[in-house]
């Protein structure tokens, strides 16, 4: 695959067109076995690297992302062959993923409309284990226009504020930059299943039709990142260890 130097040509055949730049979704980025491989990865992990949220379960590796730096942890085998295979797309601007976030998603359950912030290169990759889910996409409130009055009126619920979403099936790579990283929020909503509608920009590259129901199953996503702030040594938050 070839890259330009800002990034992504290889990825053009798969960018969503129908969503703002720039989306890219690639179906069956692992084989079934490699995804197989993961998930067994993923559970035989120790017990104390799951941390329980309200909605789902996570496992940080890496080290944990903080605005004065990183303090860079060693990825395990498993974990640096995916960011290695995410980042020969050249989806990081040359540089290499260095931060894997595991979460485990039960059917019925989501996370809130979010947006990943400036701690990150702006790029987000995720790989999507055991289960579908609809990554939905949100318009956020603007303080601005609330506090100085704006033209018509501005769409305060999530259901207004939904404009877009994306189905993500197992094996897939999804990667998000520019618009879709920046200006949007972005969250899964805690439901057991999913209906394909028109605001599923990427129906046609999942075989999926409108109206086609979903069941959700466990899904397993390695959210992959580059964080640029990494910490060259001990001191951390003021203090050295």
């Amino acid at each position: 695959m070839s890259a330009t130097s800002d990034g992504i040509m290889a990825l053009e055949p798969f960018r969503v067109t129908q969503s703002p730049p720039a989306a890219y979704y690639v179906p069956d980025f692992i084989t079934e076995a490699e995804e197989a491989y993961l998930l067994q990865q993923v559970y035989d992990a120790p017990k104390p690297k799951w941390t329980q949220l309200s909605g789902r379960r996570l496992q940080n590796w890496g080290g944990l992302p903080h605005p004065k730096g990183m303090v860079l942890e060693k990825l395990p085998a498993w974990l640096q062959a995916c960011a290695d295979k995410v980042s020969s797309l050249g989806v990081f601007g040359g540089k290499m993923a260095n931060h894997v976030l595991v979460n485990e998603y039960h059917p019925g359950e989501g996370i809130m409309p979010h947006e990943d912030g400036p701690l990150y290169f702006p790029t987000v990759t995720t790989i999507n284990l055991g289960s579908h889910t609809l990554l939905d996409f949100y318009y956020p409130i603007s303080r601005r226009q609330q506090s100085e009055g704006g033209e018509g009126p501005i769409p305060q619920t999530e259901d207004q504020r939904h404009f877009l979403s994306l189905l993500l099936k197992p094996r897939s790579l999804l990667v998000l930059r520019e618009d879709m990283y920046c200006h949007y929020l972005h969250g899964i909503c805690p439901v057991a299943e999913d209906t394909v509608t028109e605001k599923v920009a990427n129906a046609g590259m999942c075989d999926a039709e409108l109206g086609d129901t979903l069941q959700r199953g466990t899904r397993v996503s390695l959210t992959i990142r580059h964080v640029p702030k990494v910490l060259k040594t001990s001191i951390f938050l003021g203090r050295r260890k």
